[in-house]
């Protein structure tokens, strides 16, 4: 099937890259679509990574990855307050844990203050101060109080939102397959299905992915390393267990092992750094014996008996050791933003920003006057007062039943988020957009609740909601008709 409209830009991949972009194209006038091959965005790097908005001070200057994250992380503030989402400028510290880590915080410093990040060393006595159940033998740190955590896959369903209330366009369960240019210098993309989509600019933000869609168009100067981290998440067991991100000092591999707060109160203890497969999340007990004894040189006493789950995520790792973002030289309209490795996430909006604003001028777009920057805003249960929520629970009686009982979310949470623009069609999408089953029982409790509001709600029968992407129905039929 081929669409008769012509878009101004296809836009591959729906992480936060992606969906970025959408948001801040949707500033012009101009038809704009995502086409993601998930079930929902964020669904790969977005949705499984430290959660952590760096500062810069890590970035080799004069590099992209250092001119982004210190424009994304300025930027982060405002953008979070105009799309709803939770970000915290906790600060992080890296610490030393040796000698050479201390010459190495030196460099670090100096490298901060030629990315004009905000920056200070401290003593062994000032770490522990800051954060009391520090590791003890630790020797100093490095402070940088921009540093924040996020909630990578609400900023990136957000960003989404923002960008379809304003008129662009969301194509899931869309894999892209063939890429070729046509007459009139335009492209024309096919997906699986045979659908057809001509647009005057491709733009690559297929993260893991973006090597092989570089390959349906040119021969590719990069080459995507899929690096793994497993993670360990542990409950919100105590508020103020640490009150920052924790590094470790960097090396060629990564940053090394952290333990950090999160927006929803709990902890997480990673990543590890395995190079493999693109698909590969896998977890295993042997590299969660690693990141405990790592996490260790950190805090001491981590309670793992509090762990709730582990997961893993595959970052985009590439041969260039920095971002690629530009337009192809050899096709003109075929544009990379590709091999965003960390701090990609911290980069975001100034990556979705400066895309944009090239492919606006490229094009001589006109300004979209009725942009609106803001998505209308979450019922924030857990900051209400007892007044406010009764109030609301008079209202709408369904925000006064809980489905989640480990989360406390909602029926009516649960419901919003399925009927927003860029909506949750999948208990998945339920739990990460509002936390239902994300607790202490994983859902065992309450993924039969979701279930059934999805298939209400979606008005669809029952057996045909997944868990996530399409062939994960949970529901076969009813106990009564399945033969034994």
């Amino acid at each position: 099937m081929e669409h008769d409209i012509i878009y101004d830009a296809v836009i591959i991949g729906g992480g936060v890259i992606g969906c970025s972009i959408a948001r801040y194209l949707s500033k012009f006038k101009g038809t704009f679509i995502v086409l993601e091959k998930h079930s929902d965005v964020g669904d790969e790097t977005s949705s499984a990574n430290s959660a952590i908005v760096h500062s810069g001070y890590d970035p080799k200057p004069g590099t992209l990855k250092a001119k982004f994250n210190v424009l994304g992380n300025k930027m982060m503030g405002d953008l979070c307050k105009e799309l709803d989402v939770d970000f915290r400028r906790i600060g992080s510290i890296t610490l030393a844990l040796n000698e050479d880590d201390l010459e190495t915080l030196k460099m670090l410093l100096e490298r901060a203050k030629e990315n004009g990040v905000r920056a200070e060393l401290l003593s062994k006595e000032e770490v522990i101060a800051l954060e009391p159940n520090v590791n003890k033998g630790i020797l100093g740190g490095l402070f940088c109080p921009d540093a924040g955590i996020i909630s990578p896959f609400n900023l990136t369903v957000s960003l989404m939102e923002n960008a379809m209330d304003n008129g662009a366009h969301l194509s899931l369960n869309t894999e892209v397959k063939e890429i070729k240019k046509i007459e009139n210098n335009l492209y024309l993309v096919k997906d699986q299905n045979g659908n057809e989509y001509k647009t005057k600019f491709v733009i690559n933000a297929a993260g893991v992915n973006s090597e092989l869609v570089t390959k349906l168009v040119e021969e590719p100067t990069f080459h995507i390393v899929p690096t793994k981290g497993e993670y360990i998440l542990l409950d919100h067991f105590k508020a103020s267990f640490i009150r920052h991100t924790l590094f470790m000092c960097p090396s060629k591999v990564g940053k090394g092992v952290l333990v950090s707060p999160t927006t929803s109160y709990n902890y997480l203890v990673g990543p590890s750094a395995t190079i493999g497969a693109i698909d590969d999340k896998s977890c295993d007990s042997e590299t969660y014996d690693f990141l405990r004894e790592k996490a260790k040189s950190l805090v001491s006493e981590v309670p793992y008996s509090e762990t709730i789950k582990g997961f893993a995520g595959i970052r985009a790792n590439n041969t260039l050791d920095d971002f690629i973002i530009e337009e192809s030289k050899a096709n003109p309209g075929f544009f990379l933003v590709a091999g965003i490795m960390s701090p990609g996430l911290a980069s975001s909006p100034a990556i979705g920003e400066y895309v944009a604003n090239y492919v606006a001028e490229k094009l001589k777009l006109k300004e979209n006057t009725r942009f609106n920057p803001r998505i209308k805003p979450h019922k924030n249960l857990k900051e209400m007062n007892l007044n406010s929520y009764n109030a609301l629970i008079q209202e709408d009686p369904r925000f006064g039943r809980f489905i989640c009982r480990c989360e406390k979310v909602s029926e009516g949470e649960i419901i919003d988020a399925i009927n927003r623009n860029c909506g949750a069609t999948t208990v998945k999408g339920v739990r990460k957009r509002t936390r239902a089953g994300f607790g202490k029982c994983q859902g065992a409790f309450c993924q039969k609740d979701v279930v059934h509001i999805l298939a209400r709600e979606l008005k669809k029968d029952i057996k045909e909601i997944c868990y996530g992407d399409k062939g994960t129905e949970i529901c076969i039929g009813n106990s009564k008709e399945v033969k034994k």
